[in-house]
């Protein structure tokens, strides 16, 4: 039997509550396929870890984590720490070092999920958006001088290398060309900046020249959200930079119903370092402890993490579990406008394993 060492890291806020959800749904999926198990290495870096050390996981976490096959991941933000702090001291502290450069979003209004777009039922929207995940604005490139002082400046500079935007680019290109229309929107904003965003336009054009069947256009940002509202059915396979593609997908979870439903897979696909799987709603302190936070978004992330490992059969049947609970609106929660909690979700989807035929 194989033994995939997982690591979990719940962070702050409903982290907690959802990463413990999605490791139950995993031992879940592997006690019923029965040809792999999960060895679980739980870190209880985060906000309260700060508070106590200083720093938001220890000097040697990332040693700890290196030789995981995969990392299930919660949540950074705490109500009395720096969001700046909680960001780059936690996740960004691992995806940028473990290189996970390829940042992949899909979003599509799954059964019994009403989406806000009075157009839209189901395939009408049915997207992945890739955001490049290592560079571009959240570079952390910058800095500050004369604080406090009138002549205070900041800066923050956007970067991007050839290197960096070929590789998110071609990466974006294979998706696209694997997925049934072959439908690729590159989005910039190359109107107003005219050297890095021109330079994503100029290398947009050579990698298509390597996959011609790739129907591709391009999309200046602020258009691309219009877009995505009024004619949805028009997109498939969407790149964009850190920050365009951080922005256009939280736009997207909301137009398939719920920021709690939606999933990320922050992936090294070279796989020289292990790839981490997040829910996007973050830490949600407001609802911390309340037992009704939506786990959809984790399991959906564990579908990622499963395909990543090369379990596409656990990969599946999870799918069909989680959209055979929503279908039904007794498992809603209160972000999509129902009742239930997150026990009882996790529950119906671990009982909807269990029951799946092969």
């Amino acid at each position: 039997m194989k033994t995939y060492k997982l690591a979990a890291i719940p962070g702050d806020g409903i982290g907690t509550e959802v990463v413990a959800a999605g490791v139950a749904v995993l031992d879940a999926l592997a006690a019923r396929d029965g040809g792999f198990q999960f060895a679980t290495d739980h870190y209880d870096w985060g906000g309260d870890y700060y508070l106590k050390h200083g720093r938001m996981m220890p000097e040697d976490g990332r040693d700890q984590i290196k030789n995981h096959d995969a990392i299930l991941f919660g949540s950074a933000g705490h109500p009395d720490i720096p969001d700046h702090i909680t960001l780059w001291g936690l996740r960004l502290a691992i995806c940028q070092p473990f290189d996970q450069y390829a940042n992949v979003r899909p979003t599509r209004v799954l059964p019994g999920i009403t989406s806000p777009l009075r157009s839209v039922e189901d395939k009408e929207l049915d997207w992945v958006i890739v955001r490049e995940n290592s560079e571009g604005e959240y570079a952390g490139v910058g800095g500050r001088v004369h604080q406090g002082s009138p002549l205070e400046a900041a800066t923050d500079v956007t970067m991007f290398t050839r290197a960096g935007v070929e590789r998110i680019m071609r990466y974006a290109f294979k998706l696209a060309q694997s997925r049934p229309r072959k439908l690729l929107t590159v989005v910039t904003k190359s109107n107003a900046q005219r050297h890095g965003m021109v330079m994503w336009d100029e290398v947009a054009v050579e990698i298509a020249k390597e996959f011609p069947h790739v129907t591709w256009d391009k999309m200046l940002v602020d258009a691309m959200t219009m877009r995505m509202v009024i004619k949805p059915e028009s997109i498939d396979t969407v790149v964009a930079t850190n920050l365009h593609a951080d922005i256009l997908s939280d736009l997207a979870a909301a137009l398939a119903g719920s920021l709690g439903i939606a999933p990320t897979a922050n992936l090294n696909p070279e796989r020289e370092f292990p790839s981490m799987f997040e829910p996007i709603h973050g830490s949600a302190f407001d609802i911390m402890g309340k037992g009704i936070a939506n786990p959809v978004g984790t399991f959906w992330s564990a579908v990622m993490l499963l395909e990543h490992l090369g379990e596409a059969n656990a990969a599946g049947r999870l799918m069909t579990a989680i959209e055979r609970v929503t279908a039904d609106p007794r498992y809603h929660t209160p972000d999509l406008g129902g009742e239930a909690r997150t026990d009882e979700v996790t529950e119906a989807v671990i009982d909807a394993i269990r029951g799946s035929n092969d």
